[in-house]
């Protein structure tokens, strides 16, 4: 019997990418789009909503270098998730006026009004497990750290010790008992050991530790809690989703989250249903230097999820485009004209499944035209996790198979952004 994506794949504007169900499955909006008996709501998505469910909202990669180094003016995607219960991105950065720059080629660092802007923004909370959250060492980390208490923006995948790092974010939207956990699969090998989180020494939560986030994840599940994960993974400039991210999004799934959401690709990934879990592979940048003529590289937007006490209810994807380094809100025609269509999405997912090269545009790489402002929307950060070779995994098979990823090998960085250290107004 063919299988028919569930409601947590939402009509409209949704991210709904059929690849994520078996081969054959047959997308059915219409079906999405019927509403409950149930009481509803008006949600802060625009949409109606079930009674006992709140909107989760979440964006991907943000720091404040070069096009994107405005702490005022952060674009209009933010209203997107100032409206939502809970919003959350990662914070692609160290939050500091200090620290030692690591020596790799690609180091970020911002100043801590911009963890305040955030806060002011409508960000409920940030993620610092990403292979930038310690690029200027400990002291940076503990700077991050403060600025974030000191904003009251909890910060995420990271602390003290290992304990502290994979603490879960515990929330009661709406009455909703949501618990976040932050992790990264992507740390440069030059700087795993001395990034990771111990019990002896501060740091990142690691991905890479499969067993202590996979236990986590069934704690909170086990306690009657909507969990939702936000990883950092996969490989850059890469459409499709890795072998690994495949891999640990069923576990997760297994483990009992709800929703699953990533980013380090620099571009949008597919989203579907594993499982009983939405996961959103990759959410691209956002708040990010990314420049107009690099098609992928600033394709963005805001995923809102609507939760209860069962986990996800459903999505939608509110699409966006980076200008100047900020993402600006698409709606009406503009919509498909300047951002990633669903149907396009559909497309890329299904692409992913069967193993073959995503069409046109969906296969452009992401290439810089300014290489003096990361023009190619990337960081330098190497995939660090297993399954990550060149060569395309089988097709999917079974009712829980995720998209295969058809691999572009990702292109360099055409050059260095303006490094913090070397110039007065990338640090402040």
């Amino acid at each position: 019997m063919t299988r028919r994506p569930g409601p947590l794949l939402a009509a409209a504007a949704a991210l709904a990418l059929a690849a994520c169900s078996p081969a054959g499955a047959d997308p059915d909006p219409d079906a999405a789009e019927t509403p409950s008996s149930a009481a509803t709501t008006t949600g802060a998505d625009g949409v109606a909503h079930q009674g006992g469910t709140a909107v989760l909202a979440f964006a991907g990669d943000v720091h404040f270098e070069g096009s994107s180094s405005s702490t005022t003016d952060l674009g209009s995607a933010f209203d997107v998730l100032a409206q939502a219960d809970v919003a959350l991105v990662n914070l692609e950065t160290a939050v500091t006026t200090g620290g030692t720059r690591v020596d790799k080629q690609f180091a970020f660092r911002a100043p801590p009004r911009a963890v305040a802007a955030l806060e002011a923004a409508g960000v409920d909370a940030v993620t610092l497990a990403n292979n930038h959250g310690m690029d200027y060492g400990a002291s940076g980390l503990q700077d991050t750290l403060e600025a974030g208490r000191e904003a009251g923006l909890p910060v995420l995948g990271a602390g003290e010790d290992v304990d502290d790092a994979f603490r879960p974010l515990r929330l009661e939207p709406q009455g909703v008992p949501v618990s976040v956990i932050a992790a990264t699969d992507v740390i440069d090998t030059s700087v795993q050991t001395a990034w990771t989180a111990t019990a002896t020494k501060p740091g990142l939560a690691s991905a890479k530790d499969s067993d202590r986030l996979l236990e986590d994840v069934r704690d909170e599940a086990q306690a009657g809690r909507v969990v939702v994960v936000f990883l950092h993974w996969g490989t850059e400039r890469v459409q499709c989703p890795t072998a690994r991210q495949r891999s640990l999004a069923a576990d997760l799934a297994e483990a009992g989250a709800s929703v699953v959401v990533g980013s380090h690709a620099h571009v949008l990934q597919p989203t579907g249903e594993v499982g009983s879990a939405l996961v959103a592979y990759g959410l691209g940048n956002f708040h990010f230097y990314a420049k107009p003529g690099n098609t992928l590289g600033t394709q963005t937007g805001v995923l809102t999820v609507e939760v209860g006490r069962d986990g996800a209810q459903g999505s939608r994807w509110h699409p966006a485009v980076i200008r100047s380094g900020k993402p600006e809100l698409l709606t009406g025609a503009t919509a498909t004209a300047g951002g990633r269509s669903p149907d396009e999405l559909v497309d890329l997912g299904r692409a992913c499944a069967s193993g073959s090269t995503p069409s046109a545009p969906a296969q452009q790489r992401v290439t810089g035209d300014d290489g003096g402002d990361g023009g190619d929307g990337g960081d330098g950060g190497d995939d660090g996790g297993p399954g990550a070779s060149s060569a395309p995994p089988s097709a999917p098979a079974g009712p829980s198979a995720t998209p295969t990823a058809s691999r572009t090998e990702p292109e360099p960085p055409a050059a260095s952004p303006s490094e913090p250290g070397a110039s007065a107004s990338a640090s402040g």
